[in-house]
Parts: C-alpha cells; sequence; structure tokens
C-alpha cells in the first residue's frame, strides 16, 4: 500500500514544481512588461513631456492665416495709380458645415451657386484640411449678405467676408510702369501662409512685382481651438494684418500720359526720362501698351459670344478671354526689350579707348568708306568716307571706321569692361520687374554661350553697337545719365521715405579730361554743323542738348536698300540718346523706335519733343509726395482673443 503512494506523492511534488517555475516566470514576464510600459510610460510622461505638449498643442490648436491689404501706389504728386476696393464674398467650412451638399443646396437659394461649382467645392473639400474655409462665391451685394447672416442658423458653416480688389487707375497709361497682380503660382505658395487664401494675388509684373514684399504687408492669424473632429471649439487669440506700405513712384502721371500719346503714334517703340541727379524716372512708357485692369477680379460677365475673324487672348492668366489688340502688348519694351544700340554705343568706345591710351584727342584716322581686318571689308555708313577724323569728328559725324579701328586696338576686354561701369549687360534695383541684363559680350560668354572662339571681327563690331550687344532702352538712358555727370546712376521707380534722403551716387573713376572729351563731342552731335543729332537740338528754347544718334542693322538686306523699299521687319532700328542742358545735366533720355529707319531721321526728332515737354512741365522742381512705413503690427499677447462677431471673418484677399 505504502509503495503504491510513494509514486503518486512524487508525482504532485514535481507537479508543484513544475507550476511554481510556471508561475515565477510568468510573473517575471508580467513584471518585465509593466517594467517596459512603465519604462515608456515614464519617457513619454517626463523626459518627452516637452515635445508631445506641443504636438498635442499642434492637434487642438488650428492657426488660420489671414491676408493682409496690399498698399497703394502713387505717382510723384500722390495720384492714385493702384487702391484697393472692398467687395464681398461667401465661404464655407466644411468641419462646421456638416452636410456640404445640403448646405451648398441651401445657400444657392440666396446666392445662384452653379451645379458644377457645388461640385468643384464639395470636391476641393476632401482634399484639404477640414477647418480651412473654400471660397463659394465673390461680388455679392449688401442684400445676399444680410439674407445670409439672417439666416446663419440654418447655413452652418457658411461664412461672409469681405475682401480687397486691387483697382487701378490711369490704367492705360502706366500700365507698363505699375504692372498687374494674378494669381499665386503652386510653388510660391510656401513663402508665406496668406498666398494659399483664396482669391490672394501677387504681383507679376512691373513695380507690382519689383516691390511685391513692400506692397504685400505681413500676414495675420487667428488661433481657433478644435476637437478631435477638428470642429472649432472657441478663438483664442487673433493678431491683425499689417496692411502693406504705399509706395510713392517717381512717374509724373501727366507727363507720362503725354508719352504714352506720343508713342501710340510708333508702331513698336519704347522711352525713358531719367533725373541724372537722383536717378529717379520721371516718364517711361512702351508701346504698344495694355491695362493692367483686365486683370482684376470682376464680377462674372455673361458668356462672351464667339469671335470670328478677329484675334483674341487671355487676359494675363484670368481665364476670361477679351479682345487683344497686339499679342506683344504685355511686353514692356522700356525694361526688357533688347535691341543693338548702333552708334549710341559708341560713347562706351570712345571713353574706353581714351582710359586704354590708345587714341588721344589729336590723333586723326582717315577714312575712305570701308576698313579691312583679316581679308574681310566692314563698310562705313557714308560709302564716300569722312576722310581724316579725330575723335570730335568721328563722334559729330558717327564715324564707323575711326571706331573700328580704336575698338581693334584696345580689345573687347576694354570694351566689355567700360560698358558694365557705364550700366549695360546688368540688372538694376530699380523698384520693377522683370528687367532684362541684356548683353555685354565678351570671349568667355561666347564660349559658354556659342561655344566658340571669340574673332577679331567681332570685336570691331562691337566698338559700333552691333554684333552681340544688346541693351535695353532703361540701360541707354542709364548710360546716358553716368555720361553726361561721371557718376554711377542707379535708376529707380521708388521715391525714398519721409526720412530717407536722396542717394549720392559714386564716381565712376572716369578722368575727367577724357569725360570731358566725350561730353564736348556729344554736343557736337547736336549742335554743330555735319552733326547726326541736329533734328534733337533745342537751340529755339536757348538750351543746349549733348547727344548721340544710333541706327542698328537687322537685317543684310537693309546695307544696300533704301529702308523705305524694305518690309517694316527688315528695317533699321532708330534710336536716340540725350541729356540736357549739356552745361549742366538734369534730364537724360532714351528714345528707340523698332525698325523705324534713321536714328537721326526719326528717333532725334522724338527725343526732341520729349526733351522739351521736361523744359515745359520740370517734374523735378516740383513739391513731390513721400511716404512713411506703416506702424508696427501687434503682437499676439496684445490682441487678446479676438472678438466672436469677427471669427475667422474680415480678413483681405
Amino acid at each position: 500500500m505504502s509503495d503504491e503512494r510513494q509514486p503518486a506523492a512524487i508525482l504532485a511534488g514535481d507537479e508543484r514544481r513544475a507550476f511554481s517555475r510556471r508561475a515565477v516566470l510568468l510573473g517575471l514576464g508580467q513584471a518585465l512588461g509593466f517594467g517596459v510600459l512603465g519604462a515608456r510610460l515614464y519617457q513619454i510622461q517626463v523626459l518627452d513631456a516637452g515635445r508631445y505638449s506641443l504636438l498635442a498643442d499642434d492637434n487642438r490648436l488650428n492657426v488660420i492665416p489671414l491676408a493682409p491689404t496690399r498698399g497703394r501706389i502713387l505717382d510723384r504728386f500722390g495720384v492714385a495709380l493702384a487702391t484697393n476696393d472692398e467687395t464681398l464674398r461667401v465661404s464655407i467650412v466644411p468641419a462646421l458645415a456638416g452636410n456640404m451638399d445640403l448646405a451648398l443646396e441651401r445657400l444657392s437659394q440666396i446666392v445662384p451657386v452653379p451645379a458644377d461649382e457645388r461640385a468643384r467645392v464639395v470636391a476641393r473639400a476632401k482634399r484639404q484640411p477640414a477647418n480651412l474655409p473654400i471660397l463659394v462665391a465673390s461680388d455679392l451685394t449688401w442684400d445676399q449678405i444680410a439674407t445670409i447672416n439672417l439666416m446663419a442658423p440654418e447655413l452652418p458653416g457658411i461664412e461672409t467676408e469681405t475682401f480687397s480688389r486691387r483697382v487701378y487707375h490711369h490704367s492705360k497709361i502706366v500700365g507698363h510702369v505699375i504692372g498687374h497682380v494674378g494669381a499665386v503660382e503652386r510653388f510660391a505658395m510656401g513663402d508665406d501662409p496668406a498666398l494659399r487664401i483664396p482669391g490672394v494675388r501677387i504681383g507679376r509684373a512691373g513695380v507690382e512685382r519689383g516691390m511685391e514684399q513692400t506692397l504685400r504687408g505681413q500676414s495675420g492669424i487667428v488661433r481657433r481651438e478644435v476637437d478631435a473632429r477638428g470642429r472649432i471649439v472657441r478663438n483664442i487669440a487673433r493678431t491683425e494684418p499689417l496692411q502693406g506700405s504705399d509706395i510713392a513712384t517717381t512717374i509724373d502721371v501727366d507727363m507720362q500720359g503725354w508719352l504714352v500719346e506720343r508713342l501710340s503714334r510708333e508702331r513698336r517703340a519704347a522711352a525713358v526720362a531719367i533725373d541724372v541727379i537722383g536717378g529717379e524716372i520721371v516718364a517711361m512708357a512702351s508701346s504698344p501698351g495694355y491695362d493692367p485692369a483686365l486683370n482684376t477680379p470682376q464680377p462674372p460677365p455673361p458668356p462672351p459670344e464667339p469671335l470670328r475673324g478677329r484675334r483674341r487672348n487671355r487676359s494675363l492668366r484670368t481665364g476670361q478671354r477679351v479682345e487683344v489688340a497686339k499679342p506683344d502688348a504685355l511686353f514692356n519694351r522700356a525694361t526688357s526689350g533688347l535691341y543693338p544700340p548702333g552708334s549710341t554705343f559708341k560713347i562706351v568706345t570712345a571713353l574706353a579707348a581714351l582710359e586704354a591710351g590708345v587714341i588721344d584727342l589729336r590723333e586723326r584716322i582717315d577714312c575712305q568708306g570701308t576698313f579691312t581686318l583679316a581679308d574681310k571689308s566692314y563698310r562705313c555708313w557714308n560709302r564716300g568716307g569722312h576722310g581724316r577724323c579725330d575723335l570730335h569728328r568721328a563722334m559729330r559725324e558717327s564715324c564707323d571706321v575711326y571706331f573700328y579701328e580704336v575698338a581693334r586696338r584696345m580689345g573687347i576686354e576694354a570694351l566689355a569692361s567700360m560698358g558694365r561701369r557705364l550700366g549695360l549687360g546688368q540688372t538694376y534695383q530699380a523698384g520693377i520687374a522683370p528687367l532684362s541684363p541684356g548683353v555685354i559680350p565678351t570671349p568667355t560668354w561666347k564660349r559658354g554661350k556659342i561655344g566658340r572662339p571669340w574673332l577679331g571681327g567681332e570685336t570691331i563690331l562691337t566698338g559700333i553697337g552691333q554684333g552681340y550687344v544688346l541693351t535695353s532702352p532703361l540701360q541707354l538712358a542709364v548710360m546716358t545719365a553716368r555720361a553726361a555727370t561721371g557718376n554711377a546712376v542707379v535708376p529707380t521707380l521708388v521715391r525714398p521715405e519721409l526720412d530717407k534722403a536722396r542717394p549720392q551716387f559714386a564716381r565712376l573713376g572716369v578722368n575727367d579730361r577724357n569725360l570731358q572729351a566725350v561730353q564736348r563731342a556729344l554736343r557736337a552731335v547736336v549742335n554743330e554743323g555735319g552733326g547726326t543729332g541736329a533734328r534733337a537740338s533745342m537751340s529755339d528754347l536757348g538750351i543746349e542738348v549733348a547727344g548721340k544718334t544710333g541706327t542698328s542693322q537687322v537685317s543684310r538686306r537693309s546695307a544696300n536698300r533704301y529702308q523705305t523699299s524694305l518690309r517694316w521687319e527688315e528695317r533699321d532700328h532708330a534710336l536716340f540718346v540725350g541729356y540736357f542742358p549739356a552745361n549742366a545735366p538734369r534730364y537724360a533720355v532714351a528714345a528707340v523706335v523698332e525698325h523705324g529707319g534713321g536714328g537721326g531721321a526719326v528717333a532725334a526728332p522724338l527725343a526732341r519733343e520729349l526733351m522739351a515737354e521736361l523744359v515745359q512741365r520740370d517734374p523735378m522742381r516740383k513739391p513731390a509726395i513721400s511716404v512713411s512705413p506703416p506702424a508696427p503690427r501687434p503682437s499676439p499677447e496684445a490682441s487678446g482673443g479676438g472678438s466672436p462677431d469677427r471669427d475667422g471673418k474680415g480678413h483681405k484677399a
């Protein structure tokens, strides 16, 4: 009996020991698990508390950007050129609307919203955060706004707000100068959260683009507390946006109006007038022009009827189709048009040669009508030749052979260096965009651009403003202002603020004797017998003008035929640059008439009219307006919690 019980007792003991081991292992496992869990909780709640608190706040708080109102643009005497017009619109917040289809259907009973537009809003609500508003309709009437506010309990998520629409004044006159605003490109949306607000516009051309950061202002924010489903609980703080600064331009709108009207008589032309003391551009126009008001959002027009047999074009990315008289009207030839400067470049060549010491004022070079280099002949515009010319006569009568020779002597690098010193081949911080830098060619430039070596014949062509060299009318005006004063004049379209003095430009570092020799030659171009710029003279007004004509060849056919026998696009460009009074320079001008023919015959009379108008109006001698920057923006702490009646409403777009 005892033998039978002994194995059973041994078996029971083994089971107890096995159970104890399992209990210990299980306990250890539980302890380890709770230890890991406790360590993780300690890490999250203690060690990483700051990080997760920020993440929790990000989930709890929602920041809505508020777009500022753009600053105004004024002319130099305070005439408004671009302002803002307050209009009304309605948007929907998906997080508050609940059933989007039902909310939009109720809204369409007050504000007509087509079915396809409702579908677009619903589709967009699925792609973006539910707390961000979606624009539904613009240009509402006060009756519609009142009805929506009255029926607010039945229209959850529907919000009315005001926004700013850009309004342009004298727009056909200052279109190219002021430019226009347009929709924000996708790649630029990350720069400023306010740029993602529906309907926001940024500068796309002219001063609107060149002074975008100043005009745009600083965006504001509304901080809201939201629940786990994204529904708005309350407003926490509101920082009002800071309106953009007003810009006082240097343009005289009356002078500008005269210039635009005068250039409209030409098929394509551009002209610039600049104050040589402070670099202020008092008039700058390009023809044909355009009206930037076409780009401002307008009340929805009726569907346009098809135009038959007439050219159509889209109005500056708005999607609205409008009739455009000329397809290139949007192109600002004054700042972006690039032309061979022709003989106006001889100012650069003469000054570079004198500085390099390759010629002196007494040396004469014989012109027989042609110049030979490496068995190739280059003609002078005067086929019979000018005879023996010194610098004075060569500039006065625009002898090509003389400047071929001096360009050959000094080489392309000296020419290019002087061209850059006189403001060519570069852009300026002038408050306008876009600007074309042009081309001042060098062997390195040609190798990188074309992949070919530089040739000696290209140097002599550059010396008379042909070949690869390209300049804009604005650059030619700057070149003339620098040659007139010896200062590194920088152009500007923006007047200094009240507390800022006019700029003091550095000297060019050119020998005064050489500069004066070139200035005397430029006076001879207009005022002495045989001068090519006689038609720019203002001797009848008692004012001496200094200047230089230019005729740039654009087709080989024009070398052997009269201009009038050529097609318009084969004719030479006509150019003139000048400044006055010659003894105490005040204004510099540049005029370009595309395919106009001879510079002395076409561009010089145009420049003379412009200079005579400047004498009569003399904008620089009249009191001009200056503006001050806006007051600093209040901090978020100082803004308080925001009033309930402005919960997310009233921002500018």
